[in-house]
């Protein structure tokens, strides 16, 4: 008798297209090349000379998430079925903007989902409590005036621990990245190989 497990449905969090291009941030922002279109990647576990900003001290360079880059106002989705838990809005310039973490159920464990850099919209789409299954619109990319200054894209970080906040050390100084990364790991692991 063969026993059947259910293995949870993953729906791409922002539907890419293959001509996305995966950006090196590794170099000052203003050293970044022009990809020649919206749809982007920015890569987990890269160090970044992007982060020049009060907010990370000069100091956490070490991004600790993935993020999915596109045209403002792409629709960005629930990858499993769960649960907002926190939500809110992250003003400081380099920072979140407006930010939905999700609840969700992954291979037998509680796992706490990021989408950072949304538009104010998305708050009113996805307050707290809401319910998602896989694939529920929870929000849209946000333009730099709401989203933190970057160009449009979603942060996604994954969490084994509840954040107790709409907040997440989104880079971790080197001396700090192993730890970090055991505490968030990549989110590719949950959404699949994106490159």
């Amino acid at each position: 008798m063969k026993i059947r497990t259910s293995v949870p449905t993953v729906h791409p969090v922002v539907l890419m297209p293959p001509w996305a291009v995966t950006l090196d941030l590794s170099v000052p922002l203003s050293q970044v090349p022009d990809p020649g279109t919206p749809w982007t990647l920015g890569r987990y576990g890269e160090d970044r000379g992007i982060y020049t900003q009060p907010l990370f001290g000069g100091a956490r360079t070490v991004h600790l998430g993935l993020d999915l880059g596109g045209p403002v106002g792409t629709a960005v989705h629930a990858p499993l079925a769960g649960q907002v838990v926190h939500a809110g809005h992250n003003p400081e310039d380099g920072d979140y903007g407006h930010v939905i973490v999700l609840q969700c159920e992954w291979q037998g464990a509680p796992l706490w989902v990021l989408l950072g850099h949304l538009s104010a919209h998305s708050l009113q789409q996805s307050p707290r409590d809401s319910r998602v299954k896989p694939g529920t619109v929870i929000g849209w990319l946000g333009n730099m005036d709401e989203n933190g200054g970057w160009p449009p894209h979603v942060h996604v970080q994954v969490s084994r621990e509840d954040p107790g906040t709409h907040d997440m050390p989104g880079a971790a100084t080197r001396a700090d990245a192993l730890s970090a990364r055991a505490r968030w790991p990549d989110p590719e692991a949950l959404l699949g190989r994106l490159r």
